[in-house]
């Protein structure tokens, strides 16, 4: 019996600074069947030149006009060949084992199981990275895993997940009028359309964050109508596969901590989320922050609190050299 195919499925806009370590370590991967598919979103920066350079018969490149991270997975999706998939940002690292390891468990799982991993931020040199165990990094159903996380209990960025082809195709495409925290909306699906969720500690991966204009931290008005949106989704997937008590809280306390974010750049977007929490019943989130921050909350409440941490920030933004 042939091993199974792995497709790792690469969207990249503007990402040449980090683009060919990225590709470095999917090729250093012990799992030996796999598929690169790199989907250049109009990248303007010569990451698409870059990728052509790099091309060879395990990476084939693929070119579109700037459609968004979306439409760039759904491309890269329709175009592999591969049993299992493995999603990966353009500047993100996978470990040599990564793969094998998440592979190994789950074909032990009928197709039916999603493989996540440990994973750490990385802003430099990756073997810096601290990996901090999460409450998410067991073995879980798939409601349990999202009121876990929804909870406070962490979260795991795409590129730990490995997903057998099945659940890809049940799940459904990456919603396209999506930007912001797009992945709220799609790996929810991905896990409910399964049995469960399998944790392979030894299978690691680094996320690199920090870096400037990366999607996730968008603050535009299309950015926070995106994010509202794909809550609204998780939430009514959620909610769909069990309503409860426990289902309940857990999107009231994932939603509060997106109002706490978009406070007070989007209002209206925040009043509408406010009386969604309400009706959920309420969540006892509250925001944090440093020891100014948590003074002002405390003596001012927290959107003033945040209304002043905004100006001062933009304060020192004018007055920096």
């Amino acid at each position: 019996m042939s091993e199974p195919l792995v497709s790792v499925v690469i969207p990249c806009h503007n990402a040449g600074a980090w683009l060919e370590a990225t590709l470095a370590s999917v090729r250093a991967q012990t799992w030996r069947n796999y598929e690169i598919i790199l989907v250049d979103d109009g990248s303007t920066d010569g990451s698409g030149a870059l990728a052509d350079r790099l091309a060879g018969p395990d990476l084939r490149v693929v070119h579109q006009p700037n459609a968004g991270q979306c439409a760039a997975l759904n491309h890269g999706v329709r175009l592999a060949q591969g049993d299992f998939f493995n999603y990966l940002d353009a500047d993100d690292l996978l470990a040599p084992d990564k793969i094998a390891v998440q592979v190994a468990r789950l074909e032990r799982g009928g197709g039916e199981f999603v493989a996540s991993g440990a994973w750490a931020r990385v802003r430099g040199d990756p073997a810096e990275a601290r990996f901090e165990p999460e409450p998410v990094w067991r073995d879980l159903p798939p409601v349990d895993w999202l009121v876990t996380s929804w909870s406070g209990g962490g979260m795991m960025h795409g590129a730990a997940w490995l997903i057998p082809r099945a659940l890809i195709e049940r799940a459904g495409p990456w919603n396209e009028e999506l930007s912001l925290i797009n992945d709220l909306d799609y790996f929810p699906r991905v896990l409910l359309a399964g049995r469960g969720i399998s944790f392979c500690p030894e299978a690691r991966t680094y996320y690199r964050s920090g870096q400037a204009g990366a999607l996730s931290g968008l603050n535009s008005r299309r950015g926070w109508e995106s994010a509202f949106k794909a809550t609204a989704l998780a939430q009514a997937a959620l909610l769909a596969a069990e309503d409860s008590p426990r289902t309940r809280r857990a999107c009231a306390d994932n939603l509060q901590r997106l109002i706490h974010a978009a406070y007070p750049f989007a209002p209206d977007l925040v009043a509408a989320a406010e009386a969604e929490v309400r009706r959920l019943g309420g969540s006892p989130v509250e925001p944090g922050g440093g020891r100014a921050f948590l003074l002002l909350r405390r003596l001012f409440g927290w959107k003033l609190a945040r209304r002043l941490q905004v100006q001062a920030r933009r304060q020192l933004r004018q007055i920096s050299p």
